[in-house]
């Protein structure tokens, strides 16, 4: 691994009895874009808001470019862009009104900031309409411009909260593009999301979080490996089934088979092969399907293998 940027170690956070962040540890190296994912309530928005300072940690220690959370919180922020999950735009005012007040606020001023505002209106592509009201803009036209205040003061890392969630496919797309282009020169990123598909286009390493814990982490390809052929979920009456499950896991392409909610989760190296066998051996036995489900190798099926569960569930 590179040089890390980015190290937490044992990271908590509790609200009350619930507790948000169990003992999260992961590094980032400098020039990666590294994805949390998780479905909502995983604990990826908590991570995030303690590694940008928004409220203290518990427990644990983030270190970012050398400079500790706890004492050094100024200088680290300094070198953080955030763009939240909720927009944080002032609707009335356009997107050039926006990026100039935030800009403001992150010390630049004069032609400095004339500068960077236009720079950030061509990156994210709204130049033509930045001097018409956020209100009339599109969902993703306004995720866009919440990036692009993020990006004005050039971060060293860039912390994105899921960007996508309810925006247009071209406007997902141009965010794709800004944050592969951002990366390209050099920035890092942190990425939490709940589309895996966005995390195996766009991540270096993902970390998978599930109920406020780190349950994997590498990179998307070394995690689909590691799931093998892919999954088969057949649905069986909870009365029927056992003979079945017994013999399914003799079949030569399947890894492991166990019962999972009223279905049969087949782990297998050959999914044609196992599908087909076990459909056999159904047949045979007599017994009633009430389902069935073919997951490839995905980042989707790798969280269902690991936690029992589909990620949007």
């Amino acid at each position: 691994m590179a040089e890390p940027i980015l190290i937490v170690e044992d990271l908590q956070k509790s609200y009350g009895d619930n507790h948000a962040v169990r003992g999260v540890s992961f590094r980032v190296a400098r020039g990666e874009i590294f994805g949390l994912l998780g479905p909502n309530g995983a604990g990826k928005t908590t991570t995030i808001s303690m590694l940008t300072g928004l409220f203290p940690p518990d427990a644990g220690a983030v270190t970012v470019d050398g400079l500790d959370l706890k004492t050094q919180l100024t200088a680290i922020k300094a070198k953080l862009g955030l763009v939240p999950q909720d927009l944080a735009l002032y609707p009335t005012l356009s997107a050039r009104q926006n990026l100039n007040f935030f800009g403001q606020i992150y010390g630049l001023k004069g032609r400095q900031l004339a500068n960077r505002v236009k720079e950030v209106l061509e990156m994210i592509g709204l130049t033509d309409k930045a001097d018409k009201a956020v209100e009339t803009y599109s969902g993703g036209m306004k995720r866009r411009v919440n990036i692009g205040a993020g990006l004005l003061h050039k971060p060293d890392i860039l912390f994105l909260d899921e960007p996508t969630v309810g925006v247009d496919p071209q406007s997902r797309n141009a965010i794709f593009e800004n944050v592969e282009a951002l990366n390209r020169e050099g920035m890092t990123v942190i990425y939490t999301t709940h589309y895996m598909e966005e995390a195996q286009r766009l991540c270096h390493r993902v970390g998978i979080v599930d109920t406020g814990k780190m349950i994997a982490l590498d990179t998307p390809s070394a995690l689909i490996r590691s799931l093998g052929g892919g999954i088969v979920l057949l649905g069986v009456a909870e009365e029927q089934g056992e003979a079945l499950l017994e013999q399914v896991t003799q079949l030569p392409a399947v890894k492991a088979a166990t019962r999972v909610d009223g279905q049969i989760k087949i782990e297998t190296v050959r999914v044609q092969e196992a599908l087909m066998g076990a459909l056999d051996l159904a047949n045979r036995l007599d017994t009633h399907l009430t389902s069935l489900e073919i997951l490839e190798p995905n980042l989707e099926s790798v969280f269902l293998h690991l936690t029992g569960k589909k990620l949007r569930q």
